[in-house]
């Protein structure tokens, strides 16, 4: 697959990766309504922890060759 085709395809995966982790985090995110510090360190983590299980999908659309 061309590096072109492969930023093109992970770009979208990445797309709806994000679409479903944020409306999934929101709805968690609403349960802890009240609960400021909950929240507050809910979605510092959430806010930071998206990344991780995007990292394949990164190193595989910057790959060479």
């Amino acid at each position: 697959m061309s590096a072109s085709a492969r930023k093109a395809l992970g770009s979208f995966v990445i797309l709806v990766y994000l679409l479903v982790y944020v409306v999934a985090a929101v709805t968690v995110g609403e349960r802890l309504h009240g609960q400021a510090w909950a929240s507050l360190a809910f979605y510092a983590t959430a806010g930071i922890a998206w990344v991780f299980p995007l990292r394949p999908l990164f190193r595989w659309m910057n790959a060479k060759g």
